[in-house]
């Protein structure tokens, strides 16, 4: 498995390669940003370990690049920050796991392979369908590049429906994970499906008879 640090401190970075070669990874370093991304976007890595204070391009610039590029591979975040709010605005841009410096270098490793067993597997951070955008981390909701207002359990309803592009969900599924199967009579589903039909579009949802509803991505 092959390991991409991205530090700008030397003593760090070197203690990280000295680990990793010895836990049997192969591992590239980088010392700023702008080189971190060209080799996260060139080269065949397995996972990155990404620090957020870089020079040239910070952790951030960075990760939202390789994002915005659908480059999926896995990404670890180093900080000296531990606050809720940034460890949030880590994982919210697109990281996979967030780790506070200093850290026991026994759980980054577990956390790597953690990592390396999910893989590069599709995860955008903006949910996009056809004209329609979906913002988790901010709750915005676009079609063709507008906002659209909608409620919470009208952006809860297309977030659950877009995160299965393609995939036909029944509305007992729907009114279970929406609506936590609290009682609510299954019409509620159809209900809110019609909400969001009058908001972004007729086509933004499809009905599949018999079986439930599907959004194309």
């Amino acid at each position: 498995m092959r390991i991409l640090v991205v530090d700008d401190e030397v003593v760090m970075s070197r203690a990280l390669t000295r680990g990793l070669t010895a836990e049997g990874f192969a591992v590239d370093v980088a010392h700023d940003g702008q080189t971190g991304l060209d080799l996260a976007r060139e080269g065949a890595y397995d996972a990155v370990v990404l620090d957020i204070m870089l020079p040239v391009r910070s952790g951030y610039d960075v990760l939202q690049t390789l994002r915005a590029e659908e480059v999926w591979t896995p990404v670890l975040l180093l900080s000296a920050k531990d606050g809720d709010h940034d460890v949030a605005d880590g994982l919210d841009v697109g990281a996979d796991d967030y780790l506070t410096k200093p850290f026991a270098f026994v759980v980054l490793v577990a956390r790597l392979r953690a990592l390396l067993r999910r893989g590069a597997v599709p995860r955008p951070v903006v949910l996009v369908a056809g004209e329609v955008s979906l913002d988790p981390a901010s709750h915005v909701v676009t079609r063709r590049g507008a906002p659209v207002q909608v409620t919470a359990r009208e952006f809860a309803l297309l977030e659950y429906l877009m995160r299965r592009p393609g995939q036909v969900v029944g509305k007992v599924e729907l009114r279970d994970h929406v609506w936590d199967g609290d009682g609510e009579d299954l019409n509620v589903v159809e209900v809110y499906v019609g909400y969001l039909r009058r908001k972004l579009g007729r086509d933004a949802v499809a009905t599949v008879r018999g079986a439930g509803y599907r959004v194309d991505g």
